[in-house]
C-alpha cells in the first residue's frame, strides 16, 4: 500500500512538473505528456460520447486547450490528472450539448452527371488539425533557433542537455562540473527568456489563443 501511495505522489510529481515545463512553452514537456495521458483522456471522453471518431477530434482539442491553460494549474488546489481530467470532461459534455441543440443540415444534393446524389461536404477540404500539428505551426523551428541564440551560453548549453538530450538537473550539473543549485536557476532563467522571446514573435500567443 505504502510502494502504491509512494508511485502515484511520484507520478503526480511528474505531471506537474510536465505542466509547468509547459506553460514556460516547451515543446518536449507537451509531447511527453501528451503520450502520459492521452489514452487516459481519450478514456474519459468515450464514456462521454461514445463516437471514437469525435471523440479523438475532441482530444486534440483538448490538448490545445492544455497547452494554452498550463499555467494556471496549480498544484495546491489539484492533483495533475484530476485538473487534466476536469478539463476534458467538460468539453466533452459541452460538446455534446452543442451538437444535441444544432440543426441537422442536409448536405447531399442531386448530381448533375450521373443521376447519383453527391455530398456537398466531400468538396470541402479538411480543417482539422492535430494538437503537435498546431504546435508546430505556432512555435516555429525558425523562432525557436533565433531565441535560442538571444540566450546566454550557459542558458543554451543547459537547455539543450535538459529539453534535447533529456539529461536530469544533476546529470547535467555533473556534465557541466557546476553546483546544481546554479544549473537549476540556468535552466529556469532560460526558459523564462526563451518564453518571453517566442511571445514577442508571436509564437506562443499564437497557440494560447
Amino acid at each position: 500500500m505504502a510502494t502504491s501511495a509512494s508511485s502515484s505522489a511520484q507520478r503526480a510529481d511528474a505531471l506537474g512538473a510536465l505542466l509547468a515545463r509547459v506553460s514556460l512553452g516547451d515543446r518536449a514537456a507537451f509531447a511527453t505528456l501528451y503520450q502520459q495521458t492521452a489514452a487516459h483522456l481519450l478514456g474519459v471522453i468515450l464514456r462521454i460520447n461514445t463516437d471514437r471518431a469525435q471523440a479523438e477530434d475532441l482530444l486534440q482539442e483538448i490538448f490545445v486547450k492544455i497547452w494554452g491553460a498550463a499555467g494556471s494549474f496549480d498544484a495546491q488546489r489539484a492533483q495533475p490528472m484530476t485538473w487534466l481530467t476536469s478539463i476534458a470532461r467538460h468539453r466533452a459534455i459541452d460538446s455534446l450539448r452543442r451538437r444535441q441543440t444544432e440543426p441537422q443540415w442536409v448536405t447531399a444534393r442531386p448530381s448533375l452527371d450521373d443521376g447519383e446524389d453527391d455530398d456537398v461536404l466531400d468538396q470541402m477540404p479538411s480543417e482539422a488539425a492535430g494538437p503537435m500539428e498546431l504546435l508546430g505551426q505556432a512555435v516555429q523551428a525558425r523562432a525557436v533557433g533565433v531565441c535560442m541564440k538571444g540566450l546566454s551560453g550557459e542558458q543554451q548549453q543547459t537547455l539543450a542537455l535538459a529539453f534535447y538530450q533529456g539529461l536530469s538537473h544533476s546529470e547535467v550539473a555533473e556534465q557541466l562540473r557546476q553546483p546544481l543549485g546554479t544549473v537549476k536557476s540556468w535552466v529556469r532563467r532560460g526558459l523564462l527568456s526563451l518564453r518571453a522571446c517566442l511571445e514577442r514573435a508571436g509564437a506562443i500567443d499564437a497557440v494560447g489563443a
